[in-house]
């Protein structure tokens, strides 16, 4: 079974996969460069040990946008999993060109995206990422990752509102019913939510008329339903677990031959310790 981590800025996911592709468990906690290797490696196992899988998991992927944290799941694994993850970058065996100024610029997160869509979506494709910022990643039809766009995402437009203006309260992040908010509350959830639904098909717009032909369009993050009952068009699938797919995808087109040497070994070595 596979583990893959994907670190961002606010949380941190991870999925365990079995060896059919199969996203078996996933977990989301906090991303916090506070914590110790230690504390990582306890609350890992735990995560593992509590779900029955911990002796089946042979193989680790991780994508970071947080330098320092990669490194602290690094020693994490390395020391209570006995596992050397596999670290994303844009050097890794990929199933896109990426097409930028500076490739090494791309987060690990938005090439697991690109790589997820080029090969389970119809192309091109553009990939919504609903995270801490709300990022737009797009492949067009010849397999070529060409770059995207970057926003604030919805928790960084409520928290500003509230943080810099002395009257506006915080706020849960929902659905307004109307357009024309009859308090404060309907007013900033209006300009937050359906503003940015506005802001999101009209980059779509934009991205598809540069591309010259209409896109697949996959939205992924935890506010993705609440966007697409304020939008015309809406998105063509939503897939809360692309990323994680993206990553059990890399690790197996980069791990994969040496991940059945190491399954074939423990296999070898249980049949001998019978015999």
């Amino acid at each position: 079974m596979l583990l893959v981590i994907d670190i961002g800025n606010t949380n941190t996911n991870l999925g365990v996969f079995s060896n059919e592709g199969i996203l078996c468990k996933s977990w989301n906690i906090a991303s916090d460069i506070k914590r110790f290797e230690d504390e990582y490696g306890m609350l890992i196992l735990s995560l593992l040990q509590n779900s029955n899988i911990i002796e089946h998991i042979d193989g680790a992927i991780i994508s970071s946008v947080v330098a320092p944290l990669c490194e602290t799941y690094k020693i994490a694994l390395e020391k209570y999993l006995n596992i050397s993850p596999f670290i994303l970058t844009h050097k890794a065996k990929l199933p896109v060109k990426i097409d930028l100024k500076q490739p090494k610029e791309a987060g690990a997160d938005r090439i697991a995206n690109a790589s997820a869509a080029a090969v389970l979506y119809k192309l091109p494709a553009i990939v919504i990422d609903l995270g801490t910022a709300t990022s737009f990643d797009i492949v067009d039809e010849n397999k070529n990752f060409i770059g995207g766009i970057i926003a604030p995402g919805l928790k960084i437009q409520a928290k500003s509102l509230s943080q810099f203006t002395s009257k506006l309260p915080k706020l849960k992040i929902e659905a307004p019913q109307n357009a024309i908010g009859k308090d404060t509350i309907s007013a900033m959830l209006s300009g937050i939510v359906r503003g940015h639904a506005a802001m999101i098909e009209g980059m779509i717009e934009q991205c598809e008329k540069e591309l010259g032909q209409r896109a697949t369009v996959i939205a992924t993050g935890g506010y993705s339903s609440v966007l697409f009952d304020n939008m015309k068009r809406g998105f063509d699938y939503i897939n809360p677990s692309l990323t994680l797919e993206g990553l059990r995808y890399l690790y197996n087109l980069n791990c994969g031959e040496n991940r059945d040497d190491k399954q074939n070994n423990t296999k070898s070595t249980k049949t001998a310790a019978l015999l």
